[in-house]
């Protein structure tokens, strides 16, 4: 019998279409860490290379990445692909799959015209509150300026979901 317990978030990959505009935006805006500056992985026989080849199949030719940690250390692989595709629409939260990621900040209003003005957008028209007038809980769905849906959370998972269910 295996023992259960909680594992931690290590890191999320996110795929942009132009991965220095993506580096300046989620360092700047979002303040995080570059631990490994813009990089170009090359479909060849190296190690990288045949780890890549597993993951994607044969013939994906190329990438650059690019490495940041969050200020609670959790890593993001930001990823520009060569066949790089937008789709026409990013939300479809319908479908199975990551749909948003959330960050935290006792300022949501402050961050998220922060995220408007560096090209990205609001999914909703203003920050909501989980208990109005009972508790201070706010949140927001953006969209970076590539189409990524995120999420705005003011204060931490446990203290928005402890309180129990919505009303």
């Amino acid at each position: 019998m295996s023992n259960t317990y909680p594992r931690s978030f290590s890191h999320i990959g996110i795929s942009v279409p132009d991965l220095d505009a993506a580096v300046k935006f989620y360092t700047e805006v979002l303040g995080w860490y570059l631990i490994m500056q813009p990089t170009e992985i090359v479909e060849e026989d190296t190690p990288i290379g045949e780890m890549c080849t597993d993951v994607f199949g044969a013939g994906w030719g190329s990438f650059r990445i690019a490495h940041l940690s969050t200020g609670d250390r959790i890593g993001v692989e930001l990823f520009q692909f060569t066949n790089q595709e937008n789709p026409k629409d990013n939300f479809e939260y319908w479908k199975t799959g990551i749909f948003h990621f959330c960050v935290q900040d006792p300022n949501v209003e402050e961050l998220a015209e922060k995220i408007v003005a560096a090209g990205g957008k609001k999914r909703m028209k203003a920050p909501r509150y989980y208990y109005p007038g009972e508790k201070p809980y706010r949140m927001i769905y953006m969209e970076d300026p590539f189409g990524n849906i995120l999420e705005i959370y003011s204060h931490s998972y446990e203290l928005h979901y402890a309180s129990g269910a919505y009303n």
